[in-house]
């Protein structure tokens, strides 16, 4: 297959599942093993795309976004609740990931784990459906100082391939209380500081590393990931509140199943 082809697929699957609760990273290790690539050398470039996804929240959201900023020069305290929360909850991720950061790396080309974790976080999520009593909350700067640690915390586990940001940050917000609009948006916002960190890390660590003509792959690739993340955030937030997290749940049940069969065959 020819690399622009590649390029252009994983920035698709990219857009499509970063703020999904299917697992993005999953999804581009899953995708190169298929397509007959070796993960582990591409795992900087799957690192390297979210860059696209990051901007589709930042142009879908800009309104929210300037006014935070116009808050804060105004002292409004819904303002600094707003940025407060996100900071509180994107700090473990600074922490952990620092401290295991390396650990981690060694399972970005693990299609293996991928697709357990695809199958465990599945039935998580039905459990937690069923189990969770969200009440409104009425948008992220409603969120407790307390939930915002929860949230994350729990975020961390996602640096597991497989496990899924957002859907461990949503689940998780949902879990201790928060109604499913409010825990969505505060995955996606959290997303911009966390994803922007681990990228520049990654870039940093191994940017002198990259084979020639990386960085042009990694601008298409962000491309494609920011217009197909446009349109998959507005459908997303509309299907959550008409059908739930259960579409979501069998899908990664089936999809981790299938993994798995092919990974055992191929």
């Amino acid at each position: 297959m020819p690399i622009l082809l590649l390029v252009i697929i994983l920035g698709i699957v990219e857009g499509l599942t970063e703020y999904l609760p299917v697992s993005s990273t999953g999804h581009l290790i899953l995708a190169t093993e298929l397509l007959g690539y070796d993960a582990d050398k591409w795992a900087l470039f799957n690192i390297a795309i979210q860059p696209g996804a990051i901007l589709a929240i930042v142009v879908l959201y800009w309104r929210t976004f300037i006014d935070v900023l116009i808050g804060l020069s105004k002292r409004d305290p819904s303002s600094f609740a707003f940025v407060r929360n996100l900071l509180v909850a994107f700090i473990p991720a600074v922490v952990i990931g620092l401290a295991i950061g390396d650990y981690i790396e060694l399972l970005l080309g693990n299609a293996i784990v991928v697709a357990w974790s695809l199958i465990i976080g599945g039935f998580a999520i039905l459990l937690i459906e069923r189990v969770a009593k969200p009440t409104d909350h009425g948008g992220v700067a409603n969120v407790t100082f307390r939930h915002s640690v929860g949230i994350g915390l729990i975020q961390c586990l996602a640096m597991i391939p497989g496990v899924s940001r957002s859907g461990a940050t949503i689940l998780g917000a949902m879990a201790m209380g928060v109604d499913r609009k409010t825990a969505a948006e505060f995955s996606f916002f959290l997303a911009v500081p966390t994803l922007t960190g681990a990228t520049a890390l990654q870039l940093y660590k191994h940017g002198a590393t990259m084979e020639p003509g990386m960085t042009a792959w990694i601008l298409l690739g962000s491309l494609v990931s920011f217009i197909v993340a446009v349109v998959v955030v507005k459908a997303f937030v509309a299907i959550i509140q008409r059908y739930g997290f259960a579409p979501f749940a069998w899908y990664r049940i089936v999809a981790g199943s299938a993994a798995l069969v092919w990974l055992a065959l191929r």
